[in-house]
Order: structure tokens, then C-alpha cells, then sequence
């Protein structure tokens, strides 16, 4: 399988729908709202659009508690809204891509409803359910829920019950222990593909399927995860070759072999993303042991643990997709926690000169902050401080709503920023973000294909990126301390900031950075 043909030279951006902008003025961000902020997003440079879930849901998880696959949940719009969005996006030559969670459904969802009923029907073994209440299997079943005699498997949240793929070792002594060849297990995956097949027809580009790597339970390598899906995408790009299939996999080698076409580094699996943005009060217990973060003025981080990882995933990769390093996203505490405009630049100097497909989390291009302390909001805990609406312009809700009450509150600093103070001043953050993206589409070297070696790994960072005869050097140094460096004589610099060039030498001060022609 081959890669979509307008996946060259891509850049996403993610839209949290529900806090991006109202157009309806009942506190929720919508659908339209979403298309009356096209061109923005355009003017970032972004082509991509994720949106987060946008289906029906009684919202316990943001929306990945999905009760209708085939219906955009009335707060957002209506599938007719849906379908206007995508074809307003793809005059703009822009492309939506839709956040398909297929391991789960919410209790609410009729297939569930079906499944949990006494009487054995086609949905029984849509999910997985043991055969007995007193059977809780390794503690991740929930029991007592209706008449049925048995416990069914929760994919995360207790009301989020395991869509059933199959088990990638069956227990012979637990009938309810499927292979992923059964037929209700294929069943199950046919379901899936006629909700991808539904969207499609609705103008969608693809989907972000949300944890990706849970399908097959107890596949310990997610062997049999990837054989499942090689099989389901190999179907899916039979009749839709042009379509997008990124996953949240955290793990490039497995989920570009199981024929995703991008793949997220974020808080699974590597270590590659919390080396570089980690937070000391919201780390990732799985993970702790990486250490401090690369990309703080302390200096204490270690680049090597970020690019060791990486490069190695490059290597596996190469020729059947692309790795993604994000802002952020709706599950980690923003980019811009206890940091300042200064680190912020030097970040987004850094992800838009990396390989791959960059990846902009909503806001994160003005350096929105993450609001601590927030009571939890649709499951949110304490990632509901990265969820907070959009901040478009100075006045009540930032211009994200008239509503008297918006469903997360805005951020009360009386400094926050906004995108239209931004787009004013020509050096903000914004306009920072912009000359970048502009600078990734006009040079082949520093785009998603292009080579990238690291000659240098501690503070600064040191890279290089080349295609055909073009090569682009970039210095990054995100502490405080300054640094005299060789360099080889700029043909063209294109970015700097704290940085003296003197022929051959370099001085980089406390959150510098250059990029150069070589």
C-alpha cells in the first residue's frame, strides 16, 4: 500500500471541536465554527484536520464513548454539516480527518444494549463478556450490569466496554476467550470498516484511530494487533487508496507495519516525546524514568534519549510512512506549562525543522496555557487545563462564544494570549509559527522526507537535514546558557534568534537558535 498522494509535504492541525469556536452561542464549540476558522487554520500552513470525536456520546470521555458511529452528535451539527465542512475544506485543497474510536463504544450504544441482554442475539459476542458474574478475568471487567450471567471487559473507563476483536492466545478453559479469526470477531471488524466506508462518503480524508494498539486483548507484542490490522486497512484502501490512516500507536515500527500511514509520538510506549516536553507534576508514571525534560532553560535534559529513539524509528520506517512529534494533544498538559514565549519559540523552531509530519494542537501556535486546578470536565481530570476554549481575541470568552457560561472556563490570566493581538505583532509566537511553516514548504530538506543526522546531541542541539544538494543546518539551545560553536560558513541564514555569527563561529545565548543553509 502506498501513502495518500497529498500527504507530501503535510502539516496537521488538531481541532478539539467542543472548545474550538461557537457559533451558536450555547457554549460548545461546533462544526461550523470549524468551517468559519478554515482559513486560519490555511494561513498556519496546515493542510490536515483532525478533529476529535464528534459522534454521538453521552460525553463521560470527551466523546470517546461513542453511542452512534453513524451520527454527528447535535451540540456539533448534523451530518449534512459534516459534509459541507469537508467540501468547504477541500476547496481550500485542505483535508478532515475524523478520530475513530474502534476498540470501545459507550454503554449507551445500541450494539452494547443488544449484547447485554439475557436472551443470545447477533450483538452477544460484540464485546467482550465472560460467562459468568463471578468471572472478572485480570480485573479489567465490570459486573453486575444487567441480566446477563457474565462481566464484561472495560477498553479504559468503566463506560467504555471492549469491542471484541479476539485474543491473540485463547485461554482453552474460557469459551468466552475468542480467536481473532471467530466469526463474531470478524464481525466485529466488518462493523468498523461499513462506519469508515459511511464517513468517507461524507467527503471525510481519513481517520485518527484512537488507541490503535488495543484491539487484540492479551497480545502482549501486538502481534496479533498488527496482523489484524494489516488485514483491515488492506480492505479499507481497496476501495478508499487516497484516504489517511494515522493511529495512536506511540509506536512507529508496529503501527506503520500494520499499515497506518502515520503514526503519533506521545505519551506510550518510547520515551522519544517525554524527553523532550515532559512536566515534573504531570508525568507519566509509565515513563518516569527518562529523566528531565530537553527543553528547559535548567539545561538538565538529555537530547540522546530523545534522538536515539527516534532516528532508530526513522530507520524502521522509512518507505512505508511517517513519524509525527506533536505540540501536544488533548491528553498531556500543554506545550506551554511552566514555560515562557522564549522556550516556545525554540520548540516550534524545532518541530517544524524535524521529519515527519508535523503536528499543531489547537492554540499551542499562540502558546495557550494549561490551566491547573480545573474541575474535571467529560472525563477530562487533569487533562480537562488543556481542553479550555480558544482564545481568538481580547473581550468575554475570547471571542470563542457569547455564551454567559462556556462548557470549560476560559483562561482568567489577564494576559493570556490571543490570535488577533498575535497576528498584530509581527514577532509573536504566531507569526513565529507561520515563518516556519512557511520555511518547512519552500525547502525539500527540511520536509517529511527529508534526511536528518544529529551532530551534536547536548545543549545545543545540533542537526542537519538534506535533500538533493540542499542542506539546512539547525542549532536549537533551549537553556539559559550560552555557547560558542564552529560552523560551517552560512550560505543563507533564514532563522535566528540570540544568536551571533561571526564567518565560521557561532554564539548561541539562552534560548537561541539558526537555521542555516550550508
Amino acid at each position: 500500500m502506498s501513502n495518500p498522494s497529498w500527504l507530501k509535504n503535510a502539516m496537521i492541525y488538531n481541532v478539539y471541536p467542543q472548545s474550538f469556536y461557537d457559533t451558536n452561542g450555547d457554549g460548545i464549540g461546533d462544526l461550523k465554527g470549524v468551517e468559519e476558522k478554515l482559513d486560519y487554520i490555511q494561513g498556519l500552513g496546515c493542510n490536515i484536520i483532525w478533529m476529535n470525536p464528534i459522534f454521538v456520546s453521552p460525553f463521560r470521555d470527551a466523546g470517546y464513548d461513542v453511542t452512534d458511529f453513524y451520527t454527528v452528535a447535535p451540540r456539533y451539527g448534523t451530518n449534512e454539516d459534516l459534509r459541507r465542512l469537508c467540501a468547504k475544506a477541500k476547496e481550500r485543497g485542505m483535508h478532515i480527518v475524523l478520530d475513530l474510536v474502534a476498540g470501545h463504544t459507550s454503554l449507551e450504544c445500541e450494539w452494547f444494549q443488544r449484547s447485554a441482554e439475557y436472551d443470545p442475539n447477533e450483538f452477544s459476542h460484540r464485546y467482550v463478556w465472560t460467562d459468568s458474574v463471578g468471572d472478572l478475568g485480570d480485573g479489567t471487567f465490570i459486573n453486575g450490569y444487567s441480566d446477563r450471567d457474565g462481566s464484561y471487559m472495560k477498553n479504559y473507563y468503566y463506560c467504555q466496554p471492549a469491542l471484541n476483536y479476539g485474543f491473540a492466545n485463547p485461554d482453552p478453559n474460557k469459551s468466552w476467550q475468542r480467536p481473532v479469526d471467530d466469526p463474531h470477531c470478524i464481525a466485529t471488524q466488518e462493523a468498523l470498516l461499513d462506519v469508515m466506508d459511511h464517513w468517507t462518503k461524507h467527503g471525510v480524508d481519513g481517520f485518527r484511530v484512537d488507541m490503535a494498539f488495543s484491539l487484540v486483548k492479551y497480545d502482549c507484542e501486538e502481534k496479533e494487533t498488527i496482523k489484524l490490522w494489516q488485514k483491515m486497512s488492506a480492505k479499507f484502501k481497496e476501495t478508499h487508496p487516497d484516504c489517511l490512516l494515522i493511529s495512536e500507536w506511540s509506536y512507529p515500527e508496529r503501527a506503520l507495519a500494520a499499515g497506518f500511514d502515520v503514526d503519533f509520538l506521545i505519551h506510550f510506549n518510547l520515551k522519544c516525546f517525554t524527553t523532550l516536553f515532559r512536566h515534573e507534576k504531570g508525568r507519566n508514571d509509565r515513563l518516569d524514568w527518562v529523566g528531565p525534560s530537553y527543553f528547559r532553560k535548567e539545561g538538565e535534559g538529555d537530547f540522546s534519549l530523545f534522538y536515539e529513539d527516534f532516528i532508530d524509528q526513522l530507520n524502521k520506517t522509512k518507505g512505508l510512512g511517517y513519524v509525527s512529534v506533536p505540540t501536544g494533544t488533548h491528553d498531556l498538559p500543554r506545550v506551554a506549562w511552566e514555560r515562557d514565549e522564549e522556550d516556545l519559540r525554540v520548540i516550534q523552531t524545532f518541530i517544524y525543522t524535524m521529519p515527519g509530519i508535523p503536528l499543531i494542537y489547537y492554540g499551542d501556535e499562540i502558546g495557550m496555557r494549561y490551566l491547573e486546578g480545573l474541575r474535571s470536565v467529560e472525563g477530562g481530570y487533569r487533562r480537562t487545563g488543556a481542553r479550555s476554549p480558544m482564545q481568538w481575541k481580547a473581550g468575554k470568552n475570547f471571542g470563542f462564544s457569547t455564551a454567559d457560561t462556556t462548557y470549560i472556563p476560559c483562561d482568567p490570566s489577564p494576559d493570556a494570549p490571543t490570535v488577533e493581538a498575535q497576528e498584530r505583532d509581527p514577532d509573536s509566537l504566531l507569526n513565529h509559527v507561520k515563518t516556519m511553516t512557511a520555511l518547512r514548504r519552500a525547502h525539500p530538506a527540511l520536509q517529511e522526507d527529508g534526511e536528518f543526522e544529529v551532530l551534536g546531541g547536548s545543549y545545543p542541539a545540533v542537526y542537519e537535514r538534506r535533500a538533493g544538494d540542499e542542506r539546512i543546518r539547525v542549532i536549537i539551545n533551549p537553556s539559559v546558557r550560552e555557547y560558542t560553536l564552529d560552523i560551517p560558513q552560512p550560505q543563507e541564514i533564514y532563522v535566528s534568534r540570540n544568536v551571533e555569527v561571526n564567518g565560521t563561529k557561532a554564539t548561541v545565548k539562552g534560548c537561541g537558535y539558526l537555521v542555516f543553509r550550508v
